[in-house]
């Protein structure tokens, strides 16, 4: 797997983990902490927990696969990324519309606000 691969991997799995990590189990939240958000090897995690490399490939595997099942049943990741698509298309038209300064800067607190509420 590229280097720009892995990178995509990892922030994928750190969204669904921000949307999702209550409904793990606390083991699989905590390797996931362990190997996405503080980048520890398989070897120093299997160190931690004085179990194998291969449990704690399978124990991140499996919490990968309930994340990704999790965002196929509810989706929350890409309705959220789809609000924040329209929210910049959003401020785009206002940019380009002939309202004035202060109604534009009126629309974009309004967004915001919307933004911040989601």
């Amino acid at each position: 797997m590229s280097q720009e691969n892995r990178l995509e991997k990892t922030n994928r799995i750190n969204l669904l983990f921000a949307f999702y990590d209550g409904l793990l189990t606390e083991k699989q939240q905590t390797f996931l902490k362990y190997y996405f958000h503080d980048d520890f090897s398989l070897g120093e995690i299997a160190a931690e927990f004085e179990i194998s490399r291969q449990a704690v490939y399978e124990h991140i595997k499996r919490a990968e696969q309930v994340l990704e099942m999790y965002e196929e049943k509810l989706g929350l990741l890409d309705k959220y990324e789809r609000r924040n698509h329209d929210f910049i298309q959003l401020r785009a038209l206002v940019e380009l519309s002939d309202i004035s300064s202060e109604q534009k800067m009126k629309i974009n607190e309004i967004v915001n606000h919307l933004q911040i509420l989601e």
